[in-house]
């Protein structure tokens, strides 16, 4: 756990791509795999390089993401992408702004934040759940504690269990079989938060898994994902971990749920494709 105004200098070094069976004439793609400069990081450098090389181009998506887009245009039998960085993140305030609960409420209030608090494909979840959380986690006046306690009794049901979904895995289908791995968790998360009327983000990005780990030691990193919840500002909070944001968490894009942020995506002419596999690597450097 960071203390206050802790920081710490991270080097990343994020592998993925897809193998084709046979050969792709021709694709279109988008990769998400850029941090974002923000108050609490600031990117030092970022370079993302691609195998078969192509010509890249760089635009900021609906929810301020970076989006970098290449298209290749001749055969290749498989896709590469490299994206290496150096961010300097910060623990996150611990005076944290609060409005009133009551306050979520308000029209003007409940109409800019629409996207964040309907429910989307892998964000839904049945009456019967969502009575059941009314019933074990009544809101608070106090928006952080009812966060807290949604958490909570989130991880009191959900086991985080690796390979025990699909990329595709709604919050619906985590609940019914207990289990989930991060992007799981938040989403069970956002879909209980929206239901009580709080904004709710989806945000993935980088976790830094040994904070016991010496400077200069290479550790296996993991992309990860989390939640931001509206309260006057947006807080960050880790369902996986029941804790807040510090400085080994990396952000590099957000959206309503894992189909706005995926770190690669695209379409091609060609037979059938698998993932390359993802390796993330984190080296804390200062």
């Amino acid at each position: 756990m960071s203390t206050p105004g802790s920081s710490a200098l991270l080097q990343i070094r994020h592998v993925t791509g897809f193998v084709y069976d046979g050969i792709a004439e021709s694709s279109y793609n988008e990769a998400r795999m850029t941090p974002l400069a923000l108050p609490r990081q600031r990117v030092i450098d970022a370079l993302l390089t691609v195998h078969p090389k192509a010509l890249q181009s760089t635009y900021r998506d609906y929810f301020d993401t970076i989006v970098t887009t290449f298209d290749l245009h001749e055969a290749h039998d498989r896709l590469e992408v490299l994206a290496e960085a150096t961010v300097e993140t910060f623990s996150e305030n611990p005076n944290q702004p609060s409005i009133t609960f009551g306050s979520l409420h308000v029209a003007k209030l409940v109409d800019t934040y629409a996207e964040y608090l309907a429910p989307t494909t892998r964000t839904t979840m049945s009456t019967i759940v969502l009575d059941e959380l009314r019933e074990h986690v009544p809101p608070r006046d106090d928006i952080h504690e009812t966060v807290q306690a949604v958490i909570t009794w989130v991880r009191d049901r959900v086991t985080y269990v690796r390979g025990s979904t699909l990329v595709s895995s709604t919050a619906q289908e985590v609940w019914a079989q207990r289990q989930g791995v991060c992007q799981d968790l938040t989403h069970v998360t956002i879909a209980l938060l929206r239901s009580l009327g709080i904004p709710s983000r989806y945000v993935s990005g980088y976790l830094h898994s040994d904070a016991d780990a010496s400077i200069g030691e290479m550790v296996v990193g993991e992309s990860h994902a989390w939640v931001e919840y509206f309260c006057g500002d947006w807080v960050g909070i880790d369902p996986t971990n029941g804790s807040g944001i510090g400085v080994h968490h990396v952000i590099v894009a957000k959206g309503r749920e894992y189909g706005d942020v995926p770190p690669l995506k695209g379409i091609y002419n060609g037979g059938p494709s698998r993932s390359l596999g993802v390796v993330v690597e984190i080296t804390r450097v200062g």
